[in-house]
């Protein structure tokens, strides 16, 4: 797919944009107040694959709590602030790496030209998140409800305040909760502006309708081309967010690692298939390899429905056949299928 040419923004060393590859986003659960427990997790997102972790700051407390989390952990960091534009400069002298606000609810051009000043003198990068749910007055009575329009006028009069001082290193999002104005929002935005964009559908629910979702508005929106960085949000732990977008980038072709395919099964499997792929994807997680792997539960068909794999297994009755590229290699025991699989994964 070709991607969208859009200007680069650097965030503590991740690129965003430019061609750079898409970036996998998360965002604490955790009282930032609350320095070990939020340390914890940062460090358990990063194992999971996060390359960006963001950070509420509700308060000055929050504030100097952050600059003692930045010292403790080595992923870049986003400050995210509503209001207070002292907060987003604390932040920034802190040690963020970026700074996500509304530019429409910090306040006087004076506090966003203050905030901009301080974020241009240390090269920290700006996300301009503007959100359905939280669009101006004025707007909302221009278009009564939150339309793709309405979220990308609310967009260029934010990214005009920071242009207006001078300030350039702009990431920018508009999520919605409804898919298809998060879809059209950004499909306008893309042609009007060459900012990078943060893209996710937000307030997207629990872990399974939510990644359904975003599945499907990240995925459209990748297909076209459109995307620098991306958060999966979902009411769980946030690492499951991680996992999701790590998830939507491989089968997109947009990230390495060891794609699984297997079948879902029929009235001519014979084994319990889910247990067998649950088990293998399981222990797959940590194989860094780029390939695909194929887990089927019919020795017949198998080999043939999957021969585009670079190795898989066909399970049957008592056996399974090992194949690599549709070819047939040897039968194994199928209470051993797993683990011979995974040994001649890690042999490959």
């Amino acid at each position: 797919m070709q991607r969208r040419i859009s200007k680069q923004i650097n965030v503590g060393g991740v690129l965003i944009g430019g061609g750079a590859p898409v970036s996998v986003q998360s965002m604490c659960n955790t009282d930032t107040r609350d320095i070990a427990a939020t340390v914890e997790q940062i460090n358990a997102l990063k194992e999971a694959g996060c390359e960006i972790v963001r950070l509420a700051i509700p308060d000055k407390r929050a504030a100097e709590c952050f600059s003692e989390i930045r010292k403790s952990v080595d992923i870049p960091l986003v400050a995210d602030i509503h209001f207070d534009y002292r907060l987003a400069i604390e932040c920034a002298k802190g040690g963020a790496d970026k700074i996500r606000i509304n530019p429409g609810n910090i306040g006087a051009p004076e506090r966003v030209k203050a905030v901009a000043e301080e974020c241009g003198a240390r090269n920290i990068p700006i996300r301009i998140g503007v959100n359905g749910g939280s669009l101006e007055k004025e707007i909302l009575e221009k278009y009564k409800s939150p339309t793709a329009d309405a979220l990308c006028e609310s967009a260029l009069s934010h990214i005009k305040l920071l242009e207006d001082c001078k300030f350039y290193d702009i990431a920018l999002s508009l999520k919605s909760s409804n898919i298809a104005v998060m879809y059209e929002a950004y499909k306008k935005i893309a042609k009007m502006i060459d900012y990078p964009l943060h893209i996710g559908v937000t307030e997207a629910g629990t872990e399974y309708g939510g990644v359904v979702k975003n599945s499907i508005g990240i995925g459209a929106l990748l297909l076209e081309g459109i995307g620098d960085t991306l958060r999966v949000s979902l009411t769980t732990s946030p690492v499951r967010e991680v996992t999701a977008g790590i998830e939507i980038l491989k089968s997109l072709g947009l990230r390495g690692g060891i794609n699984l395919v297997s079948c879902p099964t029929c009235g001519r499997c014979r084994v319990d298939m889910i247990s067998v792929a649950d088990e293998v994807n399981r222990r797959i997680a940590k194989i860094d390899k780029d390939i695909t792997v194929a887990v089927m539960g019919c020795a017949v068909n198998g080999p043939g429905e999957a021969r585009e794999a670079d190795i898989g297994i066909a399970c049957g009755i008592g056996d399974a056949l090992l194949f690599k590229k549709g070819e047939i290699m040897r039968k194994i025991p199928i209470e051993n299928a797993a683990d011979e699989l995974i040994k001649e994964i890690e042999d490959l």
